[in-house]
């Protein structure tokens, strides 16, 4: 068995060693540029295209995250680069679920008792006791995949109402559901706290617009915890100028690390955050990625495995529209 690696800022020889423990007998390397030996699994975190290209007999790529976008992201400019006969499968919890609902549980706490508030008095040395919000402090979570749909879960435990947005579908018990395009108005309608966990797809980029921040209540909060180029920087602004929206809190950017020039650093109302609100913890990830492994050498199903449908409609519009060029 041969298995690539590739994530250029993790610790290799952690990673790697315990790969080796949990698969004895199986040859693990680092890929590197040039690389076209070989390979029956891929493990990666935003590999380039040149490592999936002519790799026919790639059973499985393995991707170091919850989200697979990176990787679609590379199929959806040149499609034809994922090996038509792999797999692509993404971490099911390995302790992410739990940091993110921490994450959004501070951000909601945060702005429902007005501490960003009282740290502004604090700097102006001013004493001063601001009207409490009401208790309907409506949360919205956008999106309820993997972690959207445990963070759904973990804010009702703040006694909040909590309503979330899904492409398709879903029931979670004490979460007001909303699904497909025809209901995304409604679910905006009335959100104190609008927390975006989407996909980033091409239809889902630039959707943190005007038009939803004017959907939501007048003085709304944003967290933006799933991807950068879901928000429109400038509509941000511009709201948070006007008070439709009141505050925000972003660990997310379209440039990572975010360009020291950019205004989110300086702006009074706005929190920002290094991408830290969920990640791979490695232990748990050397156990369950060689289990699915295994589980895949033995003709057994496994869990994770990215629907392509989407994906495969996108690739044909792309096409259609390189043919009409």
């Amino acid at each position: 068995m041969k298995i690539i690696f590739y994530e250029k800022n993790a610790d290799i020889d952690a990673w790697l060693g315990g790969f080796r423990h949990e698969l004895p007998g199986a040859d693990v390397r680092v890929w590197e540029p040039g690389d076209t030996a070989p390979a029956d699994y891929a493990i990666v975190w935003r590999a380039p295209r040149e490592l999936f290209a002519n790799r026919p007999d790639l059973k499985a790529v393995f991707n170091l995250g919850a989200g697979a976008d990176a990787i679609l992201d590379v199929e959806r400019k040149e499609p034809g680069t994922l090996p038509p006969n792999a797999k692509l499968v993404r971490l099911e919890d390995t302790g992410m679920a739990q940091q993110m609902v921490e994450y959004a549980s501070y951000c909601v706490l945060r702005y429902m008792r007005r501490f960003d508030d009282y740290e502004a008095l604090q700097r102006e040395g001013r004493w001063e006791k601001l009207p409490q919000h009401a208790r309907a402090f409506t949360v919205g979570v956008l999106g309820l995949g993997v972690l959207g749909g445990e963070v759904a879960k973990g804010l009702l435990n703040l006694g909040v109402p909590v309503r979330g947005y899904s492409r398709s579908p879903k029931t979670i018990e004490g979460v007001q559901v909303y699904a497909g395009p025809e209901q995304f108005d409604a679910f905006l309608h009335g959100v104190k706290v609008l927390i975006n966990l989407l996909p980033h797809t091409p239809d889902t980029e630039g959707i943190l617009d005007a038009r939803v921040f004017g959907k939501l209540v007048h003085g709304a909060y944003l967290v933006n915890v799933a991807r950068g180029p879901h928000l429109v920087d400038d509509d941000l602004l511009a709201a948070l100028d006007r008070g439709q929206i009141a505050a925000a809190t972003l660990d997310v950017f379209r440039t990572e690390p975010l360009p020291q020039d950019h205004p989110y650093w300086t702006h009074p109302h706005v929190s920002v955050t290094p991408h830290i609100s969920a990640e791979t913890l490695r232990e748990e990830s050397i156990v369950q990625i060689p289990d699915k492994i295994k589980a895949l050498a033995r003709g057994e199903p496994i869990g994770g495995i990215v629907d392509f449908t989407s994906a495969d409609t996108e690739r044909q519009r792309i096409a259609d529209n390189k043919r009409q060029a």
